[in-house]
């Protein structure tokens, strides 16, 4: 049971002692799962930081591999390069006294990266609840949609996690809502996706991040920390979603990386929208071709095979207000 004074992700994971919090997409996405993170640790609970890494990842030395697939990426980690979100997020946790490890999965396919999540979770003694984030909500659609965003890592990492029978519980939470239209997501489409998986009791509820909450400023602060860490390449999504806490709207510049675009920044993109990922996973329309994937490309080419067996795909529509 829950109210409306506890959103149901929260009263979800009320009895569970350790979390992973994993970012789903790659990239920064991880960054939008510290919110979480921080709340969960205000409530006393043991959490751990994971994430599908664009770094390279292979380069590193051999004693932080935990298992071939998953690496242990700690703030005095020597690395070259300023791309590296996993070792950018380990220093600024450190610098707030925090626990300072953030674990990183290569891209590979399912079957692998699933094989690391369970050492991981072997690793840390278990976990009670693995949460995936996605910074945007392209991990919503089920695959007949005209525009898919970017799904490859958020498939992969969503069939790894839909795997883990024996973790009591498996939620995803998005952050960004409406980022993802410069990849071609309609989100009249995620509302009907969120609508349709709330139907079948998926759907978890949305709620706000706020500049004016502890985990609110904790994130503005690790956002800045990197977009000044990796100037060449800072993330768009998290810089829009910070941009929306703070409470700017319309074209918002804070990074010469959006320059040939429109941004609309807005509230919307400060809230959480939360679901079931098993009920997600079985929404999705082709997650089951990715069961035996060993490479990323097999994913991608296996989404393409799937969709062009469609007989058509559901067209993008305008907000009607």
């Amino acid at each position: 049971m829950f109210s409306l004074q506890e959103p149901l992700l929260f009263a979800r994971l009320r009895d569970a002692r350790r979390v992973l919090v994993a970012g789903a997409g790659g990239g920064f996405d991880v960054y939008a799962g510290l919110p979480l993170a921080f709340a969960l640790r205000a409530a006393g609970k043991e959490v751990h930081l994971a994430n599908l890494s664009f770094a390279d990842l292979y380069g590193l030395p051999s004693d932080v591999w935990l298992q071939p697939d998953v690496a242990a990426v700690g703030p005095d980690l020597a690395v070259r390069g300023d791309y590296f979100p996993e070792h950018t997020l380990a220093r600024w946790l450190d610098r707030q006294g925090m626990p300072a490890t953030v674990y990183a999965f290569p891209r590979t396919g399912v079957r692998p990266l699933r094989a690391a999540y369970r050492a991981l979770l072997d690793h840390l003694g278990g976990v009670d609840a693995v949460v995936l984030v996605d910074g945007g909500t392209d991990i919503l659609m089920r695959g007949d949609e005209h525009g898919l965003g970017t799904p490859e890592e958020d498939m992969a990492s969503l069939a790894a996690v839909q795997g883990l029978d024996d973790v009591p519980e498996r939620l995803v939470a998005c952050l960004g809502f409406g980022v993802d239209a410069y990849h071609g997501i309609s989100h009249s489409l995620v509302l009907e996706n969120l609508a349709e998986l709330d139907r079948a009791g998926a759907y978890l509820g949305a709620f706000s991040l706020s500049r004016h909450s502890p985990e609110g400023a904790l994130y503005l602060d690790a956002v800045a920390d990197a977009q000044a860490c990796t100037p060449g390449h800072p993330s768009i999504v998290n810089g829009s979603v910070a941009a929306a806490v703070r409470g700017d709207f319309g074209d918002v510049r804070f990074t010469e990386r959006t320059k040939d675009g429109e941004l609309f920044i807005n509230p919307l993109m400060a809230l959480y929208f939360c679901v079931d990922a098993p009920g997600l996973a079985r929404r999705n329309l082709y997650l089951d071709r990715l069961a035996d994937t060993v490479l990323m490309r097999q994913i991608s080419s296996r989404t393409v095979e799937f969709r062009d067996e469609l007989p058509r795909l559901r067209q993008p529509r305008a907000f009607p207000h």
